[in-house]
């Protein structure tokens, strides 16, 4: 995997026609359908992949499904993070066998644990991992951020070889770029919350995990492209219209759970995939259905327009 990794690097959703099946037919669609935008990798078993709540048996079956299928068109990403360290290690080497590039790990949840602690469990996690491991800060969800001080010293580990934040915090993403350009040159910088694309491109970020990815790839990609090629002006453009995906579909109903559920709605609505939610959440009802549908339509129309 050539370093930095730059561009974007959706979070794809699962996609589950059961409580613990995979929607195979779907699976295969979507990832044709995310590779057809250009996108520089795949991240699996994140947050947008709702990877905390699978079983293991599952969470295994969809690397080797991805990984087979992507057959290194691009990095694949897979992430390990769980409050069992043995279960993270055997996820890793399980994803080493079946041809993934990396790795991606949040502070274990639950019991919240301090830096020096956090600290160890890198140290001792990446002595028994047979791929490089990428960092995610992920504070809104975990209860613990990878504070500075960490991500430094974590630098001096050849191991790890990137940061993703997705905190939101702009003065963390502009500090943790300042020490990349200081330490590690090498490392990639991705930032999370897509609606903060622009901004952390400008402040020296590589790319985005951005879950809108899913749905619109080539629109999050060319964001990217523009602002590497000096087009700052088409990249604000663009970036009005990840504004705008992220209001019509992140935004329905009143929890947090609306973001992935919009996501696997849309995606449905574009016949890709079912939109099983994994316990203990639900689909969206035929009210919130309607209402994706008519969204979709009117973004797609004005996406064709501007040739995405």
């Amino acid at each position: 995997m050539k370093l930095p990794l730059t561009g974007i690097v959706p979070p794809m959703i699962t996609p589950l026609n059961g409580r613990d099946q995979l929607d195979i037919t779907g699976l295969e669609k979507l990832i044709e359908h995310i590779l057809a935008g250009g996108v520089n990798g795949l991240f699996i078993l994140g947050t947008t992949g709702e990877g905390p709540s699978l079983s293991y048996r599952l969470r295994r079956e969809l690397v080797e499904r991805v990984c087979n299928q992507v057959n290194k068109r691009v990095p694949v990403l897979v992430g390990i993070t769980d409050t069992a360290f043995v279960e993270s290690v055997s996820l890793a080497r399980h994803s080493a066998e079946v041809g993934a590039s990396a790795l991606v790990v949040a502070p274990p949840y639950y019991l919240p644990e301090a830096q020096p602690e956090l600290q160890e469990y890198l140290d001792h996690l990446v002595a028994e991992l047979p791929l490089p491991l990428f960092i995610y800060n992920m504070p809104a969800l975990t209860k613990v951020h990878f504070e500075l001080e960490t991500v430094r010293r974590a630098m001096d580990e050849p191991r790890i070889i990137g940061l993703k934040d997705s905190s939101g915090d702009l003065n963390y993403f502009k500090a943790a770029a300042d020490l990349i350009k200081q330490y590690r040159p090498d490392w990639p910088l991705l930032i999370g919350p897509e609606e903060k694309l622009f901004d952390a491109l400008q402040l020296g970020g590589h790319g985005g995990v951005s879950g809108g990815a899913n749905l619109f790839p080539k629109l999050y990609v060319k964001v990217c492209e523009a602002h590497r090629a000096g087009n700052l002006a088409r990249a604000q453009e663009l970036q009005k219209q990840i504004q705008r995906v992220s209001d019509s579909f992140y935004r329905i109903g009143k929890y947090s759970s609306s973001i992935i559920k919009g996501i696997k709605c849309a995606l449905a609505c574009q016949g890709i995939c079912d939109d099983f939610m994994a316990e203990p959440f639900h689909r969206f009802r035929a009210e919130e259905r309607n209402l994706v549908q008519a969204r979709l339509k009117e973004i797609t129309e004005e996406l064709s327009k501007l040739n995405l």
